[in-house]
């Protein structure tokens, strides 16, 4: 890990502006933002822990704690929700046996909600990665998530 965060670090030429960018890289390396991961970042860099954390924690886009493989959206927006929006998360709750914001224990699978995807007019969606799945309905859910199942 350690060497692969130093990687990043040097591809950005330990440039303090570039921190969040730098956090982007180690996120997508990890699919989370590792705490000894952090702690490098700290040290080689010559930033305060405390710098270093307040901006992993600012943007929601970040994650200090383990995620899934694949990360499942799902809208809650207003026209997704009018749609049947928190009735498709209930279904992915049970599918997955895990809580919105939680990941299931084989770790493939985190689950969160989002306010918008942008996508109104074919909702409720659920993103998966870079997959979008309009018009969801709980019949589609079960054939959707075995596609990512390996």
């Amino acid at each position: 890990m350690k060497d692969k965060v130093t990687t990043i670090i040097r591809k950005y030429d330990s440039d303090r502006s570039q921190l969040v960018s730098i956090l982007q890289d180690i996120q997508t390396e990890f699919n989370y933002l590792p705490r000894t991961a952090l702690d490098k970042v700290s040290k080689k860099m010559n930033i305060p822990e405390s710098q270093v954390y307040a901006m992993a924690t600012f943007f929601r886009a970040f994650s200090l704690k383990e995620r899934g493989k694949h990360i499942v959206n799902v809208c809650l927006g207003t026209a997704c929700h009018v749609r049947g929006g928190e009735l498709i998360l209930d279904t992915l709750e049970r599918q997955l046996s895990v809580k919105a914001g939680g990941t299931t224990k084989d770790l493939k699978f985190t689950l969160e909600t989002v306010n918008c995807m942008g996508c109104c007019a074919t909702g409720p969606v659920v993103k998966i990665g870079d997959e979008y799945f309009g018009h969801m309905t709980n019949d589609k859910v079960e054939s959707m998530l075995n596609k990512y199942r390996e």
